[in-house]
């Protein structure tokens, strides 16, 4: 599992493009489901915070989990001066530690992807268990392996501005499902009184699971699986969606 490191100083640039507004909207409608309209809610692979600050302002008590310290240095900037209401951790989530027990545990963006072993997504889901209050729910999104094979595979994606470019190059293994992605980024900084660009690369890899898997690794973790989604919909994944949600609950 690989961190975000340079592509942290412009991930909120080159992801201004994410209606992270409208998603909170679907994922707070799923909370409310499943009854849970207020208490403690981790986030998963923070990143930067858009979505937990969103969520925090529809009045749950958030906590933040990500293992890239340059991401939550970024979020922490975000709040206002005082204003401590999220609590941001550096931890691995194959390895989170919570203080107690939670309401839910969610994590969007395809944060869980990023788990490439399907044995760490088994720790994942032994650790939402866990850390879950009982009834408490589990809800993630996840990039469809059709997404992978079919629409993101083997294609390159550029994109610049004044700020800052990037060359996002993807290959697929359809036999192993892997997804790789690399990045080569152009940042725009400051030096001598120069503006100057600063190449960074990065090397990122997701794996590409079926539903049929997620529900065996969470049934196997004890959570029972309640609903998934088509993103952004209630109806069920067609086989080619390219993003399914999911919604697992400590019963």
């Amino acid at each position: 599992m690989r961190e975000y490191s340079g592509f942290a100083q412009v991930y909120d640039l080159f992801m201004d493009n994410i209606p992270y507004k409208k998603w909170s909207r679907y994922l707070i409608s799923l909370l409310h489901a499943q009854g849970v309209k207020d208490g403690i809610v981790a986030e998963l692979g923070c990143g930067t915070g858009q979505m937990t600050g969103l969520l925090r302002d529809a009045g749950y008590d958030m906590i933040g989990i990500d293992m890239s310290a340059e991401m939550l240095s970024i979020a922490r900037e975000k709040e206002k001066e005082g204003d401590e209401s999220i609590l941001y951790l550096l931890q691995d989530m194959r390895e989170f530690e919570l203080y107690g027990t939670v309401a839910a545990i969610v994590s969007v963006c395809d944060s869980l992807n990023y788990l490439t072993n399907p044995d760490d997504l088994l720790k994942v889901f032994k650790l939402a268990k866990n850390y879950l209050d009982p009834g408490g729910v589990m809800i993630f999104d996840i990039n469809t392996r059709y997404y992978y094979s079919h629409v993101l595979g083997d294609s390159t994606v550029c994109e610049n501005r004044e700020e800052g470019s990037f060359i996002w190059e993807n290959e697929w293994d359809d036999t192993n499902f892997i997804n790789s992605s690399y990045l080569t980024i152009y940042h725009k900084i400051e030096s001598d009184g120069e503006e100057l660009y600063e190449r960074l690369e990065e090397e990122h890899r997701q794996r590409g699971y079926t539903s049929g898997e997620i529900l065996h690794f969470a049934r196997r973790a004890g959570l029972t699986p309640v609903s998934i989604y088509e993103a952004f919909t209630k109806k069920a994944p067609t086989r080619t969606c390219e993003r399914m949600y999911f919604v697992l609950k400590n019963v």
